[in-house]
């Protein structure tokens, strides 16, 4: 496996930062700096590049090498996702996983597919208070809202970037499953823990295993000042 790690990344760092332990899946995270990108950082790291801003194409690259390292853990074959149609990571054939990336951190996650069907990964930095509130109403729901009111105005930012994060885990875990996008509105968070646990419930039927009031455990933690949520579907025929 290419070991190269570029000048705009730091050195991969596999670990588990959540609360929870998945059985079998690896999670491997970086810090990247853009500025440091240089032209021939794919070609050196063998992925290959993507056009776009230097940002994009940084964030990019450390996403894939969180997952070729994270593959190589699993598997002991180290394999770069391409991108689908959809834009989502391509895994190998019985491999799930997730890729998140969020100012100047990246972050890949993988398992077996005979362990669980699903893995969405989010990472996020914080929304400020002004923009939390303009974004308040596109992702929460009313009763979200509601429940919202109820508490300390010096939570919302923090409980609105929590629920934006993890409606972004349950699609990512869900996505491959139903083969349609869903939205913020049709899906709630309905509870929430100090202990890093949440659990999530859907609002529209999405096919016929995943109807309206099917209920998702996830989690979350921070990571570096950043929130790092996780919604994982085991496989029920896992022995």
């Amino acid at each position: 496996m290419n070991t190269l790690i570029p000048d705009c990344c730091k050195p991969l760092q596999p670990h588990w930062p959540l609360p929870q332990p998945l059985s079998g899946a690896y999670l491997v995270s970086t810090r990247f700096d853009a500025s440091r990108l240089s032209a021939d950082d794919f070609a050196r790291c063998e992925i290959p590049a993507v056009p776009g801003a230097s940002k994009r194409q940084c964030e990019y690259l450390a996403g894939r090498l969180c997952a070729r390292h994270a593959l190589w853990q699993l598997t002991g074959h180290a394999s770069v996702p391409a991108v689908g149609e959809d834009r989502a990571p391509q895994w190998p054939a019985g491999i799930v996983g997730s890729i998140t990336h969020s100012a100047g951190h990246a972050a890949a996650l993988v398992a077996h597919a005979n362990n669980w069907r699903g893995l969405g990964m989010d990472l996020e930095r914080l929304l400020s208070p002004e923009r939390s509130q303009r974004l308040a109403g596109e992702i929460l729901t009313s009763h979200e809202l509601l429940r919202l009111q109820q508490l300390d105005p010096a939570l919302h930012p923090w409980l609105i970037s929590l629920t934006f994060s993890a409606k972004e885990s349950l699609f990512k875990a869900l996505y491959p499953l139903v083969g349609q996008r869903f939205y913020f509105q049709d899906a709630q968070v309905l509870e929430w823990s100090p202990t890093g646990r949440l659990r999530l419930g859907l609002l529209k039927s999405l096919n016929g295993e995943w109807v309206r009031g099917t209920e998702v455990e996830g989690q979350f933690a921070e990571l570096e000042s950043q929130l790092l949520t996780l919604v994982s579907i085991a496989n029920q025929t896992a022995t």
